[in-house]
């Protein structure tokens, strides 16, 4: 029997969990790597890979790999596989390529033509045709992965994402993908819990997918077994006889499986969910084994009949303005429920910020990292018995500092104050001369300038002085007290500096807090002031929320959108509290356009209407910005724009979107159908703070797109290059502006 090398691709931080999986199947030499897991096997154990794996994204099997410098050398590479033992003249093929410090090949979308070319070409030869490309369903997927001076070439065996179970369908609410869930649920051994008929509750289930794959754990099914199509379909080397035999083994092993499902129930407060989740249920075939209802986390219970097992979740991650708080007190919530009615059964859910766990007040197990898109979180684990909870002090960590700020205003400053004092002095001199000529009032003063001092420091003048310090999160090498003696100084000073009382200055914890007696609580003052910019007024917070309500970086993009604005139709996607839009119409925008999903940013964005006197059409619309974009584009009449700012969040799986939205991931998507609703002669902005970013050129190809970050990074933060990326976006030919 053949064997082969293949190659099971995942999120990053679930190789262990898949290399296990891996085992189970009876794969060979077995190693884990950087997102993913190599092994061997026959042709069985590789559709037993595309069948079984939970938390995989792909399978490949592996062709070869070769040394590349130069673009020939690709070419030669592909040249020397025998493609006629893969595929007929007559088929078809698509090819997906990537590249990690790769000199001779940096485009991705370069390197899959050449590699389309070497196929096709030895085709042609051989047969006088060749065979056809096919994006949707090919023959066969071939996959090139170029890394420094090496190429690895394989089939794609999986054909899409293995994540893909055939039972979820693409229109509806999603937080968390498959393989993730079962990634989480195998984490917590839950097959292990369902074995000794212990029971499963996804209190806040969304769409359903912690449940229905918990269902496919405890009931022995095949993840794969609903997908209508699979990568190796079409290839030539198919074994459809073995194929079938395997997939009449997994419906026979279902069949036994549903016959001792555990209880698996779910509820949630969102009747759009309940009713998405029992759908998806349906379409998986476990009707009637898993019951979901309409049930706010606060009346979460269980019968005392029930076998005690595993309470699981993926509740909302508070990452936008305005849902911190709503976010913090649901986790509140959830842990009063844990402690009135689940002592004694396991808990897991996954969060982003330690900050939200600590709200629950029970004591968990070492978090484990996993990874929602590009958003990095933590799976707690936890059993909830009596002695696991705990009472967070009332005291805050602002609260904490600034009593040790307090205790230390009559001391004389050490050095290293004074050496902070000296480089904000330093700064004031440097900005003077550009704040005096360029009429900004909101700026940047300090930047983590001194690795001591790992905080941002930004300046606010309206009828007083305000000073906003968020701290950065520093080395894990620093003693907490310490950090937290030198936070205090820095309010001390900074307050001494500007002659101002110490209640104007305000400090933001960002930081995700390993000590878990000192957290910040944010707070419900609604004490908002007036600031101006660029002949704007705008209405600025700095006790309610982790940010003020006007992001100081984009001052010059702001300015811009106010100088290009003039009898334009101006629409503002993620806009925020509007503070473009202001700019837009005050530069005498014919119409304006806001869209965003959160209440709180809509009704900051209409008090700030009213306070620069804006009438006329200036129109706010509540919706998730990547669904309406894409219901207005798909629009027989579209809407149409001649100016277009888009600055979306890195990433965000509000349970008020369809679905969970990821920057990186679905940029494209989110320009392309912003590009289909520009007037001729339009101009669209696209910004985004997240530092790994990386524009999908190949996928815009059709636009012409101008990198413009340097141009709208204002003085006050030129020290910090990556504050954000900005490009401008037109059709093709468009220049100046």
């Amino acid at each position: 029997m053949k064997h082969y090398q293949l190659f099971a691709t995942a999120p990053k931080a679930v190789e262990e969990i898949l290399a296990r999986e891996i085992q189970v199947l009876g794969g060979q030499n077995i190693r884990q790597k950087m997102a993913g897991v190599a092994f061997e096997g026959d042709l069985a154990m590789a559709y037993r890979a595309c069948l079984w794996l939970r938390t995989a994204n792909r399978v490949l099997l592996v062709l070869g790999s070769f040394e590349v410098k130069s673009q020939q050398d690709l070419y030669d590479g592909i040249q020397n596989i025998d493609w006629t033992e893969h595929l007929n003249p007559d088929d078809s093929l698509a090819v997906t390529c990537s590249c990690k410090n790769t000199p001779a090949i940096n485009n991705t979308h370069f390197g899959a033509l050449k590699v389309k070319d070497a196929v096709v070409d030895q085709m042609r030869d051989r047969y006088g045709c060749r065979p056809n490309v096919d994006t949707e369903r090919p023959s066969i997927r071939i996959n090139v992965f170029l890394q420094n001076d090496s190429a690895q070439v394989s089939l794609d065996l999986s054909g899409e994402s293995l994540h893909r179970r055939g039972y979820r369908d693409v229109n509806l609410a999603a937080p968390i993908k498959e393989n993730l869930a079962a990634a989480m649920l195998l984490r917590v051994s839950w097959l292990e819990t369902a074995k000794q008929g212990g029971s499963l509750l996804d209190p806040m289930c969304g769409s359903g997918t912690l449940l229905i794959e918990g269902a496919l754990i405890a009931g022995d099914i095949a993840p794969g077994l609903l997908r209508s199509y699979f990568g190796f379909s079409g290839w030539k080397q198919h074994d459809d006889a073995l194929w079938q035999s395997l997939l009449e083994q997994a419906r026979s092993r279902r069949e036994i499986g549903l016959s001792r499902l555990p209880v698996i129930v779910g509820y949630d407060q969102n009747r759009h969910a309940v009713v998405a989740a029992l759908h998806h249920v349906d379409n998986a075939g476990l009707a009637g084994k898993i019951h979901i209802e309409k049930r706010d986390i606060r009346d979460a219970s269980v019968p005392d009949s029930w076998p005690k097992g595993l309470i699981i979740c993926n509740p909302p991650y508070g990452e936008r303005l305005g849902e911190e708080a709503q976010a913090a007190e649901l986790y509140y919530q959830f842990g009063e429920v844990l402690k009135k009615r689940f002592i004694g059964w396991q808990g897991a859910m996954l969060i982003a910020d330690p900050e939200l766990g600590f709200r629950l007040g029970i004591r968990s197990q070492k978090p484990v990292t996993l990874f929602n898109g590009a958003l990095e979180c933590k799976l707690l684990r936890f059993i909830v018995e009596e002695k696991a909870f705990f009472v967070p002090k009332a005291k805050s960590r602002q609260q904490h500092i600034a009593q040790i700020s307090n205790s230390i205003q009559n001391e004389q400053p050490d050095n290293q104050a004074e050496m902070f004092t000296n480089r904000l002095r330093k700064n004031i001199k440097r900005l003077a001369k550009w704040i005096k000529q360029s009429n900004v009032h909101c700026y940047r003063l300090y930047d983590a300038d001194l690795p001591e001092y790992a905080v941002a420091i930004d300046v606010y003048q309206g009828d007083k002085t305000w000073i906003n310090v968020q701290e950065y999160e520093p080395p894990g090498t620093i003693d907490i007290v310490k950090a937290d003696q030198r936070l205090a100084g820095v309010l001390q000073e900074t307050a001494k500096l500007f002659e101002i009382p110490a209640d104007q200055v305000f400090l933001k914890i960002r930081r995700k807090q390993k000590n878990t007696d000192q957290y910040e609580k944010l707070s419900n003052s609604r004490h908002f002031h007036v600031i101006e910019e660029g002949g704007c007024k705008f209405w600025v917070n700095f006790e309610d929320y982790l940010d003020t309500g006007l992001f100081l970086d984009h001052r010059p993009m702001r300015a811009l959108i106010q100088q290009q604005a003039a009898g334009k139709r101006f629409l503002n996607l993620f806009a925020y509290t509007g503070s473009a839009t202001v700019h837009a119409a005050i530069g005498g925008a014919l119409s304006t356009t806001s869209v965003d999903m959160s209440n709180t940013y809509l009704e900051w964005a209409q008090r700030n209407f009213e306070l620069n006197g804006m009438r006329g059409k200036h129109m706010l619309v509540r919706a998730d910005c990547t669904q309406w974009l894409s219901e207005q584009a798909r629009a027989r009449r579209k809407p149409q724009f001649d100016l277009i700012f888009i600055d979306p969040p890195t990433f965000s799986n509000s349970k008020k979107m369809e679905g969970a939205f990821d920057v990186q991931k679905d940029h494209a998507l989110l320009i392309q159908n912003a590009a289909a609703l520009l007037a001729p002669g339009g101009v669209l902005y696209f910004s985004t703070n997240f530092r790994r970013f990386k524009m999908d050129q190949a996928a815009l190809a059709y636009l012409h797109i101008e990198d413009i970050s340097g141009n709208t990074i204002p003085e006050d933060f030129k020290r910090n290059t990556k504050a954000h990326y900005c490009w401008k976006i037109g059709p093709p030919g468009l220049s100046g502006g």
